[in-house]
C-alpha cells in the first residue's frame, strides 16, 4: 500500500497503540488488528464505509443525532457531575427546560450507552477550560466499543452582541468583531473605497485558529440568507440584502475556517438557512407558527436573490447544509424557476423537501456534503408534517435527504422508524458514511482527538487578533448625515467644549449600565472633555439601542420597526396593545432641544440589528451614525478623526411605515422576497422605499459619508 502520509502523531488515553509494519496506529476497537477504519493511510471515505459496516443499529442511529450538550461547570449541583467536575452527569426530565423535548441523560449515558457523537456547546467558559471538556469528552468516546471519537459544533462565537439564545449563545471569550452586519458594512466599504472584502477573509482565518485550539472543529455558520423581509428578527445575523456580495463573504468564509478542501485543520462549515429565510411574512419568522411560510411573489426572486450565496457554499465545499424551517407557499407566491426548470413546491419545512435538498441542492447546486437540520424539527418545528408523529417525521425528513438532525437525543423515534422500515438500511448507511467522512476528515481519528488547553489560552489570547477585532470595529462605523461638517469633532472644534454621554436602550436598567461603560470608553480615549449634566454640554453624543419582538414568539401585531415609546398598534387580532423599542423618548427629545438651543451639536449612534425607520430620531440629529453591536470607543475614534469613517450600509432602511403597509389580506406594499435595493421596481407611484434625511441623504444599501 502507498503510503500518502506521513506518521500522525497518535495519543490515546484508554486503549492501545498497535504497531504494525514499522507504523503506529490506534486500536480504537481493542482487537489488536488492523481494521481499515484505523488506518490513516486510507481516504476519509474507504475509512468511514468501514466503521459503518461494523457499527450497530444503535451506533448508527446515535450518529445522526446532535443535541446541546452543558459543561460540568455549568451544572450548579456538583456531585451532578464526572471527572473533577468537567462532565455533566444531571438528568433533565422531558419538558422540564426548552432542550428537552425528550429526556435528557448526563453525558457519560449519552455517549455509551445512547452513541451520541455530535454535540453543540452553547457554554462559553474560558478556552482552557472548553478545551479540556472537549478532550474529557473523547476519553469517554474513546473507551467505547469502537472509539469513535466525537465533533463538537457551535453557533458562531466571535461577533459582539447581546445573548440571545440559538444565535449568539457565546460572545466576548474569542476575538471579539462588530456584529455580522457590521462585517458587512466594513468590508462593502473597502470595497466601495476601491479594495476587496479581505477583511472577512482575515476574519474567518483568525476567528478559526480559535476554535481550532479549543476543540471546536464544527461552525454552525454562516447565515447565506439574504435580507428581503424587513421586518425578519434575525436580520442581524446576516451579511445583509446583497447577494453578489453575501456570496463573495459566504465563499471566503469558507475558505477561512474550512481551507482549501476539508482536512486536519479545518473548522466544517454548516452554511444556513437553505434555500433562504428572507423571505418572511411580514417578518414573522418560523421558530414559532405565525412564521412558517416563505413567500414569493416576485418572478424569479428564488433564483436572483435568494439562491445564489447557497451556490457559492456549495463551490466552495461547504461541509453540510443546514435547511430553514419553513414551508414555500403555493398560495402566496408565483411559479419560481431554477436553471430553467419550475420548481414544484411541496408544502412542507425544507428539511422535509426531497426537491430542494435532492434536485436543487444535490443536484443543480453540486453539493457533495451532508444535511445538518435545524434545531426542533421533528416535535416542536415540524412544519407541513404536524400531522404525523415523531417518528414518521423522521422517516420524512431523512428520506428528503436529511442526514443529521438537530438538537434532539430522540434514539427512540429515529429507531422506531427504522424497525417499521419506514427508512432503508441503505439510506441510513448512506447517512452514516457522509458524517463520519467528515469526522475522518478532520483527523478526529488519528491526530486530532485531543488539544492543548495551554495552548489554547495562548491561542485566544493574542493581543494582535483582538486589534485586528478593533480595526473592523472603526471601519464598520457608517456615517449616515455630517450636517454641516459636524464631523470630525477636532480639538479646535472642541476646544473648551463639554461633550454630555448618554445610553438609551428598550430596557432602562441595561440603558444605565450601558451609559457608564460608554463614558468610561470615552474617558479612556481621553480627547473629550466629558460632563455627567446635558443642560452644561456643547455636544450630546447619544447611543440607541432599539429592540423589537422575541426570537421564539410572534408579536401580537407586525414586527414594529420605528424608533418609538408606548406607541399603540392594532394585533392581528383587531385588539390594541402597546410597543416601545426605545425607552425614553421624551428625555431624548429634551437633551437634543438643550443642545440645540445652545447652538450646539447632537450625534446620534443607532444600533443597526434591523433595518430601523428612522422618523422619529434622525431630524433631531446633527450627525446621524450606524453601529452594529460596534464598540463605543471605536465610534469616538472615528467622530473624533482619528480614523476615517468607512462603512456603508449593508442593507437599505425604510422611509416609513407606509412603504411597508401590510392590507388586511396580509399582502405587504413592498415585496417580502426582494431586496430593499431593487424593492422600487414594485413600488406603487410616489411610493419610494428608502429613507430620506433632512440633508437628503438616501439611506440606501452602500450609503456612508466619509470626510
Amino acid at each position: 500500500m502507498e503510503q500518502k502520509h506521513k506518521q500522525p502523531n497518535l495519543e490515546v488515553r484508554v486503549k492501545n497503540i498497535i504497531e504494525i509494519d514499522g507504523l503506529k496506529f490506534k486500536d480504537l476497537n481493542g482487537n489488536g488488528k488492523l481494521d481499515p477504519y484505523k488506518d490513516w493511510r486510507l481516504s476519509p471515505k474507504e475509512r468511514a464505509e468501514n466503521l459503518v459496516s461494523l457499527m450497530n443499529i444503535d451506533e448508527k442511529v446515535g450518529m445522526m443525532l446532535i443535541n446541546t450538550r452543558q459543561m460540568g461547570l455549568s451544572q450548579k449541583d456538583k456531585s451532578k457531575t464526572s471527572h473533577d467536575g468537567v462532565l455533566d452527569e444531571g438528568i433533565v426530565e422531558k419538558g422540564e427546560n426548552i432542550f428537552a423535548a425528550s429526556k435528557i441523560w448526563g453525558t457519560t449515558h449519552t455517549i455509551e450507552n445512547m452513541h451520541l457523537r455530535h454535540f453543540i456547546l452553547r457554554d462559553n467558559w474560558s478556552p482552557a477550560e472548553m478545551a479540556e471538556w472537549v478532550n474529557t469528552m473523547n476519553e469517554v468516546c474513546e473507551g467505547t466499543r469502537l472509539g469513535i471519537p466525537c465533533l463538537i459544533a457551535s453557533n458562531s462565537r466571535n461577533e459582539n452582541t447581546e445573548f440571545i439564545f440559538g444565535m449568539n449563545d457565546a460572545a466576548g471569550i474569542f476575538s471579539t468583531w462588530p456584529g455580522t452586519l457590521g462585517l458587512a458594512a466594513a468590508a462593502k466599504g473597502e470595497i466601495k473605497n476601491g479594495g476587496d472584502a479581505s477583511l472577512i477573509s482575515q476574519f474567518a482565518e483568525i476567528a478559526h485558529d480559535e476554535w481550532d485550539a479549543v476543540g471546536l472543529r464544527k461552525g454552525y455558520m454562516y447565515m447565506a440568507d439574504t435580507v428581503t423581509d424587513p421586518r425578519w428578527q434575525r436580520i442581524y445575523g446576516t451579511f445583509g440584502e446583497d447577494p453578489e456580495f453575501i456570496s463573495d463573504a459566504i465563499g471566503r468564509l469558507i475558505d477561512g475556517f474550512q481551507g482549501e478542501e476539508l482536512g486536519n485543520n479545518s473548522i466544517a462549515m454548516t452554511t444556513k438557512h437553505f434555500p433562504g429565510g428572507g423571505a418572511r411574512e411580514n417578518g414573522f419568522d418560523p421558530h414559532y407558527e405565525e412564521g412558517k411560510w416563505n413567500l414569493y411573489p416576485t418572478p424569479g426572486s428564488l433564483e436572483k436573490y435568494h439562491l445564489p450565496p447557497f451556490q457559492a457554499a456549495a463551490d466552495h465545499g461547504t461541509s453540510s447544509f443546514m435547511p430553514y424551517y419553513s414551508i414555500p407557499s403555493i398560495k402566496k407566491s408565483v411559479v419560481q424557476e431554477f436553471q430553467g426548470e419550475d420548481i414544484p413546491f411541496e408544502e412542507v419545512g425544507f428539511t422535509f423537501n426531497h426537491y430542494f435538498l435532492n434536485h436543487i441542492l444535490r443536484g443543480k447546486l453540486g453539493f457533495k456534503g451532508y444535511i445538518n437540520s435545524d434545531s426542533g424539527v421533528t416535535n416542536k418545528m415540524s412544519w407541513g408534517v404536524e400531522n404525523l408523529s415523531e417518528a414518521e417525521r423522521f422517516a420524512k425528513a431523512i428520506n428528503a435527504g436529511t442526514d443529521l438532525v438537530s438538537d434532539t437525543n430522540d434514539v427512540e423515534n429515529l429507531k422506531k422508524a427504522i424497525e417499521n422500515g419506514w427508512i432503508s438500511e441503505k439510506r441510513i448507511d448512506e447517512a452514516n458514511e457522509r458524517l463520519l467522512t467528515e469526522m475522518f476528515a478532520l483527523g478526529l481519528f488519528d491526530d486530532r482527538t485531543y488539544v492543548s488547553p495551554d495552548h489554547a489560552a495562548e491561542v485566544v489570547s493574542n493581543s494582535a487578533n483582538w486589534d485586528a477585532a478593533y480595526e473592523a470595529h472603526k471601519k464598520s462605523v457608517t456615517v449616515l448625515k455630517n450636517h454641516n461638517q459636524t464631523l470630525p469633532l477636532t480639538a479646535e472644534k472642541l476646544d473648551n467644549k463639554k461633550v454630555y454621554i448618554e445610553v438609551f436602550h428598550k430596557e432602562p436598567e441595561r440603558a444605565a449600565s450601558y451609559t457608564e461603560k460608554a463614558r468610561k470608553d470615552c474617558q479612556e480615549l481621553g480627547q473629550f472633555t466629558l460632563t455627567d449634566n446635558y443642560e452644561e454640554a456643547d455636544t450630546a453624543i447619544l447611543f440607541l439601542s432599539p429592540k423589537s419582538g422575541a426570537y421564539f414568539n410572534a408579536t401580537p401585531g407586525l414586527l414594529e420597526l420605528e424608533i418609538c415609546e408606548d406607541k399603540t398598534l392594532t394585533a392581528l387580532d383587531g385588539s390594541t396593545y402597546q410597543e416601545t423599542t426605545l425607552t425614553g423618548m421624551n428625555h431624548l427629545k429634551e437633551v437634543a432641544d438643550s443642545i440645540h438651543i445652545r447652538g450646539g451639536k447632537v450625534i446620534v449612534s443607532v444600533n443597526v440589528i434591523l433595518p430601523w425607520i428612522l422618523g422619529n430620531v434622525e431630524p433631531l440629529a446633527d450627525v446621524m451614525i450606524a453601529g452594529y453591536d460596534t464598540y463605543y470607543k471605536a465610534q469616538y475614534e472615528v467622530m473624533a478623526g482619528n480614523s476615517r469613517p468607512v462603512g456603508v450600509l449593508p442593507l437599505t432602511l425604510p422611509a416609513s411605515e407606509e412603504v411597508i403597509a401590510v392590507d388586511e389580506d396580509g399582502n405587504c406594499v413592498s415585496r417580502n422576497d426582494v431586496p430593499g435595493y431593487d424593492k422600487d421596481q414594485y413600488m406603487p407611484e410616489g411610493l419610494q422605499y428608502a429613507y430620506n434625511d433632512t440633508d437628503g441623504n438616501v439611506y440606501k444599501l452602500g450609503h456612508g459619508l466619509t470626510y
